[in-house]
């Protein structure tokens, strides 16, 4: 591989620290940990302590179903802009995104479908 390609481990930190700005801009939350593993075409990212103020007010207050949709919409909102940020880091289409939150651990998977691995060079 070409040098100038950079190795998985910078792509997979790049796209940590950017996600979790991307939160920190739009949600004016930061989620406490992101992790992001590459797999050939595939990319998983895990968010820790995503859930916010407001969401977790809901929950606490019995009202956990519309917690849940809050959580919903706003994971559907920023999945236009995480596609966006995925290609611009990694250099590849993405052709899908796939996204669950579990309220009770405040913790967010993501699994994003590449059309193709991203090029890197070996570590």
């Amino acid at each position: 591989m070409d040098s100038s390609f950079p190795t998985r481990g910078q792509l997979e930190r790049t796209l940590s620290q950017r996600i979790q700005a991307l939160y920190r801009a739009q949600l004016e939350h930061r989620p406490s940990q992101v992790f992001c593993q590459m797999f050939d075409e595939k990319i998983a990212i895990i968010l820790e302590d995503v859930v916010t103020q407001p969401e977790q007010l809901l929950v606490e207050s019995g009202k956990e179903e519309l917690g849940e949709k809050v959580r919903e919409e706003l994971d559907q909102a920023l999945q236009p802009q995480l596609k966006d940020l995925i290609e611009e880091i990694v250099g590849v289409e993405v052709l899908d995104i796939l996204s669950n939150t579990k309220i009770e651990t405040g913790r967010t998977a993501t699994v994003a479908i590449l059309a193709s691995p991203p090029s890197v060079r070996n570590s």
